[in-house]
């Protein structure tokens, strides 16, 4: 029996190069993700049903958001068990000493020193996913660039002259936004000239690898996406039992129908 290996080895090439293919693309994408150039398109692709992913946003938003934010509607006893973390893990490493579990998750910062220090009180961010979506929170925690004339140091594409500071900056680097001059039709018919983004560009780096804050980041949305809607995991898997349900009883509805009028024509 001979084997003919150009048959073998043919799809195995074809494959290769589309894999290749598709690391040039994904690179591409990948710098034009780092440059910014269109942030606007970013997409935090979080999967709620991802256990480790929240376990790893909850260790995130433990680390650098509860010291000004707050999850008033989410319980730690609630978090604990949703997220299969042990009472022993939860009272070592996410729970205050002040704290019990059957306690809501809430910020150690006072309101008045937050607003003193600030210009506003940081917003509970129990409902911030579900208010502004994924993709806004995703965005707005990438798009920090330095601004001298802030108080802050810093601002924010998403949200401009935000009062929050840049958090993350050990983690992702320092970055300038350039800014180009675009032209504007004014309301006269006149035209007119604006600013519009165009790049980043890095200033210093930070610990993490570009990829690597990214996951960061999407951890840290999906865990806000689950804090919004604990149950909602249940809820669409609940979902398809209901619809599947409903269908069946239009069935059954049907062949009664069926069998009340068979004899009337």
């Amino acid at each position: 029996m001979r084997i003919d290996f150009r048959r073998v080895l043919q799809p195995a090439a074809f494959a290769f190069l589309i894999v290749c293919a598709g690391s040039a693309v994904g690179a591409e994408e990948e710098g034009a993700a780092a440059a910014g150039a269109d942030w606007r398109t970013w997409r935090a692709q979080n999967e709620v049903a991802s256990i480790v992913s929240l376990q790893r946003g909850a260790r995130n938003f433990f680390s650098y958001c509860q010291g000004c934010h707050s999850l008033k509607y989410l319980r730690y006893s609630r978090m604990a068990e949703d997220l299969h973390i042990s009472p022993q893990q939860l009272e070592a490493h996410l729970l205050p000493k002040s704290s019990k579990p059957a306690d809501y998750v809430t910020s150690s910062m006072p309101v008045n020193d937050a607003a003193t220090w600030f210009g506003k009180a940081p917003p509970d961010l129990s409902l911030m996913v579900r208010a502004r979506g994924a993709d806004y929170i995703y965005q707005f925690l990438k798009t920090f660039y330095v601004d001298p004339s802030k108080p802050t140091g810093v601002n924010n594409l998403r949200l401009e002259s935000t009062a929050m500071p840049a958090v993350l900056a050990d983690l992702e680097g320092l970055k300038r936004a350039d800014f180009k001059t675009v032209a504007k039709e004014g309301e006269g018919g006149g035209a007119t000239s604006a600013k519009a983004f165009d790049h980043f560009e890095q200033v210093s780096p930070g610990k993490m690898q570009p990829a690597e804050f990214d996951g960061f980041v999407r951890d840290t949305v999906n865990f806000l996406d689950y804090a919004s809607e604990p149950t909602q995991v249940t809820r669409r898997s609940l979902g398809i039992w209901v619809v599947l349900f409903l269908l069946v009883f239009t069935w059954l509805a049907w062949l009664l129908k069926k069998e009340y009028w068979k004899d009337i024509d």
